[in-house]
């Protein structure tokens, strides 16, 4: 791995300092700070900023692997789809975390220990606890120990010494927060973005929900999965959505960072999920959302994940929207039949263009059946169209969202509304406010003066509402107490108290219906301009909770129940996947708790034979449990360290290797090291 360091220094605008122009020596100049002058107050937010980076992107690309998103993205499809699981998803949480955090994190930590700042240093135990566990979740070993000391090839260590590092870093944390600062110590008030006027408490809780949620990924080792301490540490947790742990997420600049080019104030999701026009709901989700527990029940919170966009548009005689229905977003198929990718190919979706004009597209399409198969779709659509032999030409009225292709396969995918929202930073529409975070769709070109970005603005046809978790403006989910609750009925249901963790779970599905309408009820305050940003229907929300959708009751509640709904809650989050690997996916052979997950599985784009080498679902080599380690750092530059102590890490098929957390015993998880 190359030498990393205190990059992130260059990140800290210093605009609290007054505009110095002298050259002052390097170790005061207000206007150049550097490792030892620069304050620690300032370091914390930038270290919270890029962890949240860091994050966002592992979020996204685990929630493809767990059936959250689909992308056509190159690598990312390979998550979503083929499961030929591709090294171009591999750099950017790694790059993020140790050239823009964790080395930045130890700085901090010295620093602070220096002025007696101890709420600081427990800040930096969390906050290396959190991002040495993602990398463990990813990759399985790294270098955690010779970790940010400046060795330029520091050697790895295995999972079981990263997680009792990790463990290690929390119980010193709760030890620093519960001590009182020495004089002249900066208040962690001055720094921190995550807890409202740098709340003590709420660290001191997050750091304990921290640990539940990390003793639970030992679920399947029978000599240290402890379900008592695991509750222990939750009735120390969060215990309401007033403790849960955000970042907050804002559209109020158009201030990009230098490291990665995305804008500094947006939730990290947002930068992945939500920036470009390549994801969609995962059919795997939007099932869940529509019809959990086979009822035929829409979720409440479906309006509000799902994205829509403007269908059925007239527009007035100034070209602008008159009248609309909304087209919610269908989820895309890539486990089930996968009927659209089979015929199109696994990363084809089209984004949709706007008809700013009345708009022509010939179809040549040589199979009679599907010509008249689209022909009855046009009819449908009330669209006109003439038809001569082979090629179908289609007129877009103007207003219209269409597929600008003229293959037919794509014409239809409008259905599929794409997750993207804007904000200041990166719409490239200037007339387009903060209260605005909707997708517009450029024209197919340009029209006159007008920039082809800014016709369906101007139009105000809206080609996306954007999803709860992933806008701009959304908050970034660090902990929450829903989460705790869905941890607490698990843990119950191993128990055997099944009445515990019937309240648990009731709970945990309230928790996240009460987050959300809270974070709703503030953006309809601030007067979004977005239906899918205001509250539920509470009589919906009532019905919901006593419908067949959801339990009603303690004998009849089962695994599957508590795990589908937090994996509803916890959506865009990398906790999916660890929860899905834990119990071996849709394998049924953990626990007698049967199929936790029914329908996730390889659909038949799967081309992943060479890294996915198990014989079947059953075999814990058959699903993707790990990351390939970035090549560039670890296997060109550090090989010899990397590999000698898991000489499988360049395999082609290290992608089903599992973590040690993921192994029953330690036995089984050093023998995939030899």
């Amino acid at each position: 791995m190359k030498q990393l360091k205190y990059i992130i220094l260059g990140c800290i605008l210093v605009s609290g300092l007054a505009s110095c122009k002298k050259w002052l020596d390097v170790n005061t100049d207000p206007d150049n700070p550097n490792n030892q002058s620069v304050l620690i107050e300032n370091r914390l937010p930038w270290i919270e900023h890029f962890y949240q980076y860091s994050s966002g992107v592992t979020n996204f690309r685990t929630s493809c692997q767990s059936g959250v998103y689909y992308s056509t993205t190159a690598g990312a499809n390979t998550f979503s789809t083929t499961w030929q699981c591709s090294s171009a998803n591999s750099t950017t949480p790694y790059q993020t975390w140790f050239v823009a955090v964790s080395s930045n994190v130890v700085d901090m930590y010295n620093a602070a220990q220096k002025k007696g700042a101890y709420h600081y240093m427990g800040v930096a135990d969390v906050i290396n606890a959190l991002g040495f566990m993602e990398m463990l979740d990813l990759y399985g070993e790294m270098p955690f120990t010779e970790a940010a000391t400046g060795n330029p090839s520091p050697k790895p260590d295995d999972g079981k010494t990263i997680f009792n590092g990790c463990m290690a870093k929390l119980n010193e944390a709760i030890v620093l927060f519960s001590k009182a600062q020495e004089a002249g110590a900066p208040a962690l008030t001055t720094g921190d973005m995550w807890n409202t006027a740098g709340d003590v408490n709420k660290w001191i809780k997050l750091a304990w929900g921290l640990k539940a949620r990390y003793m639970l990924k030992l679920s399947k080792k029978t000599d240290l999965y402890n379900a008592d301490s695991i509750l222990y540490c939750l009735s120390k947790g969060p215990q309401s959505i007033a403790d849960n742990v955000v970042g907050p997420g804002l559209n109020n600049s158009t201030v990009t960072d230098y490291l990665v080019g995305d804008p500094v104030v947006t939730n990290g999701n947002f930068d992945y999920a939500g920036y470009g026009s390549s994801n969609r709901i995962a059919q795997f989700y939007y099932n869940l959302l529509t019809n959990m527990r086979a009822a035929g029940i829409k979720d409440p919170r479906m309006t509000k994940i799902v994205p829509a966009a403007m269908s059925n548009i007239k527009l007035d005689a100034n070209g602008k929207v008159a009248s609309y229905t909304w087209n919610r977003s269908v989820g895309v198929d890539s486990y089930g039949p996968s009927t659209r990718l089979v015929k199109g190919g696994p990363a084809t979706i089209a984004t949709t263009s706007y008809a700013a004009v009345s708009t022509n597209v010939k179809y040549t399409i040589a199979d009679a059946t599907e010509r008249a198969n689209f022909i009855a779709a046009q009819t449908a659509a009330g669209r006109a169209f003439t038809n001569s032999g082979n090629d179908v030409t289609v007129t877009y009225a103007p207003g219209s969202l269409y597929i600008n292709n003229t293959n037919y396969l794509y014409a239809g995918d409008t259905v599929y509304v794409n997750l993207r929202s804007s904000a200041m930073a990166t719409s490239g529409i200037p007339a387009q406010g903060a209260l605005d975070v909707n997708w517009y769709p450029a024209a197919a070109s340009a029209l006159g003066a007008t920039p082809a970005v800014a016709v369906g603005f101007n139009a105000g046809a809206i080609g996306s509402t954007g999803s709860f978790q992933i806008r701009p403006v959304s908050d970034q989910e660090i902990l929450t107490y829903h989460e705790m609750c869905f941890i607490k009925a698990e843990v119950y249901m191993r128990k055997g108290d099944a009445g515990s963790a019937y309240t648990a779970y009731r709970a945990g599905i309230q928790a996240h219906l009460d987050m959300m309408q809270a974070k709703l009820s503030q953006w309809q305050a601030a007067q979004y301009n977005n239906p899918d940003m205001w509250p539920m229907d509470p009589t919906a929300i009532s019905t919901y909770l006593s419908s067949a959708a959801v339990c009603q009751g303690a004998g009849d509640l089962k695994m599957a129940d508590i795990m589908l709904q937090k994996y509803i809650a916890m959506g865009c989050s990398i906790e999916n996947w660890n929860d899905m690997r834990r119990f071996n996916f849709s394998a049924g052979n953990v626990g007698g708790f049967g199929v936790v997950y029914p329908g996730y599985q390889r659909g038949p784009l799967f081309t992943g034979q060479a890294q996915l080498t198990g014989a079947g679902a059953t075999d814990a080599r058959y699903w993707m449990r790990r990351w390939m380690l970035p090549p560039t750092y670890e296997i060109n530059y550090n090989s010899v360290n990397t590999l000698a102590l898991n000489p499988h890490a360049a395999d082609p098929n290290i992608w089903s290797m599992p973590v040690w957390w993921d192994c029953a015993t330690d036995a089984e998880y050093y023998g995939y090291l030899k």
